[in-house]
């Protein structure tokens, strides 16, 4: 762990602010930093709109090759965003929340300066990796397009209110049929995003697991299943479907694609790393986010 603190040489700081109070903890955030001697990244838009130096500027393909920490200033919706991109970098990144759940962005901003001198000067923290999905579409024997999802990948039509027919195989078994308004494929970080509000069972983050979860299916025999993580799931689906269909990663990532093509979906070779704070745990998390209140 030792030597992992004296290798945040260069820490980025990443999250598109909703509101200038943000915008004022960018600014104070690499201010902070650089007094104690750190090299920061800024993202180039953000950090041209409080003018820093040409040398602190940098996308976010740059930040993954030169940073070896991230932190990210918002919700969870920029943290999953930013991991997309940085989870082949190997990066641990840790979160400020800003947002509303905060699953993934530990650090309250209240306590924020503290809580980052606990982890970047005396190494209270721990690294836990979570594994992504990937996501292809395959069209005539060729992958025409490709996505990866932090949370999960979402297969629905592109039209609201419509069902779709498809078949679901796993490890090229068939394993079941389903009509529904479509299916949610969820990590284990997913599992209290999309996946919850379609029912569908928390998975703890450790779990080798990817849970599938039907939306609104026609017949009520139909139910969340989870399987192992290391499972490639293929889906086909029938001709008289309509024929705009899409595959969404993480509601951010919308993959266009029609009947005749088979989506895939399986564990990505990339991982997020997420950095917490020596005290984080999970179940608390799930207490305070979920209102799972004591009875005594």
């Amino acid at each position: 762990m030792d030597e992992l603190v004296k290798s945040f040489k260069t820490i980025a700081l990443m999250g598109k602010p909703r509101r200038d109070i943000n915008l004022q903890m960018h600014k104070n955030l690499y201010q902070w930093l650089k007094e104690r001697g750190y090299r920061v990244l800024v993202e180039k838009d953000v950090g041209e709109k409080f003018g820093l130096p040409e040398e602190a500027l940098a996308t976010v393909e740059q930040i993954g090759e030169q940073a070896q920490l991230v932190i990210v200033i918002g919700g969870d919706g920029n943290m999953l965003g930013r991991a997309r991109i940085l989870a082949k970098y190997h990066i641990p990144m840790i979160g400020i929340n800003r947002g509303n759940l905060g699953f993934l962005t530990d650090i309250d901003p209240k306590n924020a300066y503290a809580q980052l001198e606990a982890c970047l000067e005396h190494g209270e923290f721990f690294v836990e990796e979570r594994f992504l999905l990937e996501a292809k579409i395959e069209r005539n024997g060729e992958i025409i397009s490709s996505g990866n999802a932090v949370n999960e990948a979402v297969i629905h039509p592109a039209k609201i209110a419509h069902m779709i027919d498809f078949h679901v195989y796993i490890n090229d078994k068939f394993a079941f049929s389903q009509r529904s308004d479509g299916l949610i494929v969820s990590t284990p970080t997913g599992s209290t995003a999309y996946s919850l509000s379609a029912g569908g069972p928390i998975l703890t983050p450790n779990l080798n697991a990817i849970a599938l979860v039907p939306m609104f299916p026609h017949t009520l025999s139909s139910r969340p299943l989870v399987i192992d993580g290391d499972s490639k799931i293929s889906i086909r689906f029938a001709e008289h479907n309509t024929s705009q269909l899409e595959l969404g990663c993480d509601s951010q990532i919308a993959l266009d694609f029609c009947p005749d093509d088979v989506v895939h979906i399986e564990k990505s070779p990339h991982k997020l790393r997420l950095l917490h704070l020596k005290n984080y745990n999970y179940y608390n998390v799930l207490s305070t986010k979920l209102g799972w209140l004591k009875n005594f």
